[in-house]
């Protein structure tokens, strides 16, 4: 009856078995089990027998002479199988009733010996669940499992099966059944090149490290070494360890210690799913099943595994390997650099690596710190935000808020600034600024930049820096509606993203709106202040209060923007946002003083950029008219694009009524450190060596003003910069004049740089509007995707963009309409996809805000591990061969890494890294990318049917295929250049000849991406 199993006759591991519990399986069971052995042993013969449910496997090593004698070596318990393959074996059999052991022992001894069996053989059983034994087969050979028996037994089953076979005699080599008796318990693993996540499915790939555990007790059968290469031809087994030691636990143990001490990098391997099943409540009482396995899947799921008895190094699975992927970052960027998309600057990388770059901020000697009184954040932490507001006013001087953590560094170099280098000065910044009013430090662009380009975590960020600074209030840059993203959200995700960023360590909140959108404004505005934060309303400001032939920004606009965000909204204090320093010191005094006079018990903070060299001087004129806090940047980070000089004004203001409290004394090595840090981002500076007084007239923010020069740097356009600029400035005009700051002024960069890749005025991109392939930022912004822009949207253009494409506006606030975000479902997703372990409320945020970029941090992770451990020189600057660094992973862990040599590439394009860690080789296989890009050169487009890429990029969206029919106008593709997507569209009407691109390619400017046959009678275009 059944069940039965089908077994192969000249099988083993596993292989050629089926179980058949239905009629109907058994012979296409067969069939499949006959194929299998074929296979794999050359002889498809199979046979059927009993299939006994959840046994032991129980089997009994035996020795014969060929005359009729035979002894054994006790039993093995093979139970724990996976496919029905044995993966851990132990001797003698645990917990196995003597009654029963002898039965089996005296069953295997009569069975040989009357088959007169010569040399080394087993006995195999079967348990059922009333230890009911069932014989299964005599494998008449020496099993892998056979090194427990030697370990218990003392006698080399090896060396006596060669013996016998020689002609020796059980009494030559010292056989008596009487002498031999087990001693202690053994334990045997096979350590695989297997994904136990993946059903076990074989690993291949370059061992990257090799390195065995040994002591007491241990022993080690099998080959490897760093370097070699793991091929799928072979078997997947690369060492087995065995274990000794004189109790079941005692054994345990060292088997547990075995394997975590063990090292193999660069291929996966069953040791986390092997430490699972030590650790395991039924394998510790020594008893379990063949079944054992398939009735604890999460044993396999090693991912989210955690061993107590561990190292912190090897406590966990994503910091088992860590060091190893480290190491696979600096050999990838040795070989390949950074991506393009990163904006550094090839010829300013550094060729030199120092530890000194990377030191904690060191203080003068004679400098004695003041004891800390709580600063200013003990105000706010006391008396709430209606009490700081009042504070604030009330306050004689000049209060300051610094800038370096965030936009200063933003201005300058891209945002790419790493949390390591605020960590080494962040406590000294805690009492030389316990004055300030804040230090802004978070928000903005460095949200998605953490996660994007610095693999970090933004939250993470905020969290450490905040434990280091308890004095000084954080503050953060919040975009309204968009929160620190680029889009609309469901109006549940900026409320639930502004109460962890308050509960993460936020104080302050500076809420705008890219277009000074009311709607917009308010969301941000509510959800900072139900949060519980300080409400810092800011208005974006453009144009000029002091010209009245500037426009619509004049005052009475800012005045009447200013009664809403106090008199209707209630914030705690009110901001004006100059994103490009176009705020005069004229300017200043008139608006600064207006909005005093109206507003006499609201805080009035100045925000501006030093883009044309006056923003010191605007300060001071917006102090003189009543501003209560202005914004500026450590010396070292001041200028330009960035804020005005905290040096300067702190100077200036010295000794005055409106002193800033804050020591220049503290301030030297504060500015010091920083002209090193700043030494160190040299690949990310713009470029720009003085002030532009020309912001004036193209009005680009001082935080965009690099993101341009270094997306013009990826487009090929940097020869093109002062056409850009102005281009930026007709690009704002013919959308409108609006105000400029992220998401707005993305949409004024993205036209102007595409107005100056096409070779296009501003009234060519009127008439041609209806066919032009605008940027998709364009699009949404037109369709009232981010909001209303003062005055209304741009018409005719409007209209015949929206027309064109087929789309309809959205009337009044953009994500008003957008249903809540699942964050329980989102949730859920994510940590079945990562781990359970690894997955937070915050990681859920980050991923609702920024969903791919999430995925392809998590991803990278995955690969390079947690790279924020490197210093960053190394994190920068490529090693090569030579070059030795000192790289401290924790506090009291260090390790030396050497590049020892690159490997000339292969025909696939991959080079094998050598390295040498604490003095131990390690090999890292990378592929060039270069030989890889290399191969596959595309053609340009040519003629009218021949559509072809605007310009360089990322294909990220596919519409059509070979045969689809397509009008003039409709969109092919999407391509993805930096942060611009845009919209590849149809250049004549026809069926589609050939696709040249998939999702995912790369492609230059004008590379052939589809062809179209025009031909009407192929496919018929009907109006």
């Amino acid at each position: 009856g059944l069940p039965v199993i089908i077994k192969a006759a000249m099988g083993g591991g596993g292989k050629g078995m089926r179980v058949v519990r239905n009629r109907e399986d058994l012979v296409p069971f067969f069939e499949s089990a006959s194929s299998e052995a074929l296979a794999s042993f050359g002889d498809g013969t199979c046979f059927a027998e009993r299939y006994v449910e959840r046994p032991r496997h129980i089997e009994v090593q035996i020795i014969g002479d060929g005359k009729g004698n035979v002894i054994h070596l006790w039993e093995r318990d093979c139970s724990i199988q996976r496919r029905h393959q044995k993966v851990i074996e132990m001797a003698p059999a645990w917990s196995l009733p003597m009654e029963l052991r002898e039965q089996l022992h005296k069953y295997s001894v009569d069975l040989t010996s009357e088959m007169k069996y010569k040399n080394a053989g087993t006995v195999e059983f079967l348990l059922d669940k009333d230890n009911q034994p069932y014989f299964i087969e005599v494998n008449p050979r020496i099993q892998v499992e056979h090194t427990v028996t030697e370990e218990v037994t003392g006698i080399d089953i090896v060396q006596t099966q060669i013996r016998i076979a020689g002609g020796a005699s059980f009494e030559e080599i010292g056989l008596k059944q009487e002498n031999i008796k087990p001693r202690g318990v053994a334990i045997q693993c096979r350590v695989t090149t297997e994904n136990p996540e993946r059903d076990f499915a074989p690993d291949t790939g370059v061992i990257s490290l090799y390195r065995h555990s040994a002591g007491a007790g241990i022993r080690m059968d099998g080959v490897g070494y760093s370097g070699l290469a793991i091929t799928p031809y072979f078997d997947s087994m690369i060492v087995k360890y065995t274990a000794r030691g004189s109790t079941f636990a005692e054994t345990v143990a060292r088997m547990k210690r075995v394997l975590i001490e063990c090292r193999i990098r660069g291929v996966k391997t069953n040791i986390p799913f092997l430490l699972n099943v030590m650790t395991h409540p039924e394998f510790e009482k020594g008893v379990v099943t063949t079944a054992f396995i398939d009735e604890n899947p999460q044993l396999k799921k090693v991912s989210e595994s955690a061993w107590n008895f561990a190292s912190d190094e090897q406590s966990d699975q994503r910091k088992v390997g860590a060091k190893e992927r480290l190491i696979r970052y600096l050999a990838n960027l040795a070989v390949n650099g950074h991506p393009a998309e990163l904006g550094a600057d090839p010829t300013k990388i550094k060729k030199e690596h120092s530890a000194s770059m990377s030191k904690v901020l060191t203080l003068p000697k004679d400098l004695v710190l003041p004891e800390s009184t709580g600063g200013m954040r003990k105000i706010l932490l006391e008396q709430g935000p209606e009490g700081y507001a009042k504070a604030v006013r009330e306050h004689k001087g000049l209060l300051l808020m610094d800038t370096t953590w965030r936009d200063a560094h933003q201005s300058l170099l891209a945002t790419r600034m790493r949390t390591k280098e605020f960590e080494r000065c962040a406590t000294f910044t805690n009492t030389a600024l316990a004055n300030a009013f804040s230090m802004e430090m978070w928000g903005g662009a460095t949200f998605d930049v953490a996660m994007r380009f610095l693999h970090e975590c933004p939250w993470e960020r905020l969290e450490s820096l905040r434990e280091k600074v308890p004095d000084v209030p954080f503050q953060m840059l919040l975009r309204g509606a968009n929160a620190v993203g680029y889009t609309n959200y469901p109006d549940n995700v900026v409320h639930k993203f502004c109460k962890q960023a308050k509960t993460s360590g936020i104080d302050i909140f500076r809420v705008f709106d890219s277009l000074n959108y009311l709607d917009n404004l308010k969301l941000g505005v509510d959800a900072a202040g139900s949060a519980g934060g300080f409400v810092e309303g800011a208005m974006s400001y453009t144009g000029n209060v002091a010209d009245p032939t500037k426009g619509k920004y004049n005052l009475e606009y800012y005045m009447n923007l200013a009664d809403e965000l106090v008199n209707n909204m209630g914030v705690h204090s009110l901001a004006i946002k100059d994103m490009a320093g176009l705020l005069t010191p004229a300017a200043s005094k008139i608006l600064v003083g207006a909005l005093r006079e109206q507003h006499p018990n609201t805080p009035i903070h100045v925000h501006t950029h030093d883009t044309a060299g006056s923003g010191v001087a605007s300060m001071l004129a917006a102090a003189e008219a009543g501003a209560d806090v202005v914004d500026v940047a450590t010396d070292a980070m001041s200028g330009m694009t960035s804020q005005p000089s905290m040096g300067a004004l702190v100077s200036m203001l010295s000794g005055t009524e409106r002193d800033t409290g804050i020591d220049k004394n503290l301030m030297r090595p504060l500015n010091t450190y920083w002209e090193n840090v700043r030494n160190l981002y040299l690949p990310f500076e713009s470029g720009q060596l003085s002030g532009s007084s020309d912001v004036y007239e193209h009005e680009i923010p001082g935080g965009q003003y690099t993101n341009l020069l270094f997306q013009s740097r990826q487009l090929g356009l940097t020869d093109k910069w002062p056409e850009i600029k102005r281009k930026y400035a007709e690009a704002n005009l013919v959308l409108g004049d609006i105000p400029k700051v992220t998401p707005s002024s993305k949409v004024v960069g993205d036209l102007a740089q595409f107005m100056v890749s096409q070779n296009l005025d501003q009234h060519q991109v009127l008439e041609q509007a209806e066919t032009l392939a605008f940027p998709e930022s364009v699009v949404q912004f037109l369709r009232g995707e981010i909001g209303i822009p003062p005055g209304g949207f741009p018409e005719p253009l409007r209209t015949k963009v929206l027309s064109a494409r087929g789309l309809e506006s959205i009337d009044g606030r953009p994500g008003a309409s957008l249903p809540d975000y699942d964050f329980d479902e989102a949730e859920k997703i994510l940590k079945e996809k990562y781990g359970s372990k690894y997955i937070d409320e915050k990681d859920v945020l980050s991923h609702a805000l920024y969903p791919n970029v999430f995925s392809d941090w998590k991803e990278f992770e995955t690969v390079y591990g947690e790279v924020t451990k490197l210093p960053t020189d190394l994190f920068l600057n490529p090693m090569k061969e030579g070059d030795e660094a000192d790289i401290e992973l924790k506090p009291g862990e260090r390790v030396i890494v050497k590049l020892v040599s690159i490997q000339p590439a292969r025909e696939d394009g991959q080079r094998t890294v050598t390295f040498e860690v604490n003095g131990e080789r390690w090999f890292m296989p990378v592929t060039d990318q270069t030989i890889i890009q290399g191969a596959d050169v595309r053609r340009k487009a040519s003629g009218a049917n021949e559509v072809g890429s605007p310009m360089p990029g990322v294909i990220v969206g596919l519409k059509v295929k070979e045969g689809d029919c397509v009008k003039e106008g409709d969109p092919l593709a999407t391509l993805s250049a930096m942060k611009m997507e845009t919209v590849i569209p149809a250049t004549t009407s026809g069926v589609v000849k050939h696709v040249a691109i998939n999702v995912g390619d790369k492609v230059e400017g004008d590379d052939l991406l589809v062809e179209i046959d025009p031909e009407e009678d192929i496919c018929p275009i009907t109006e």
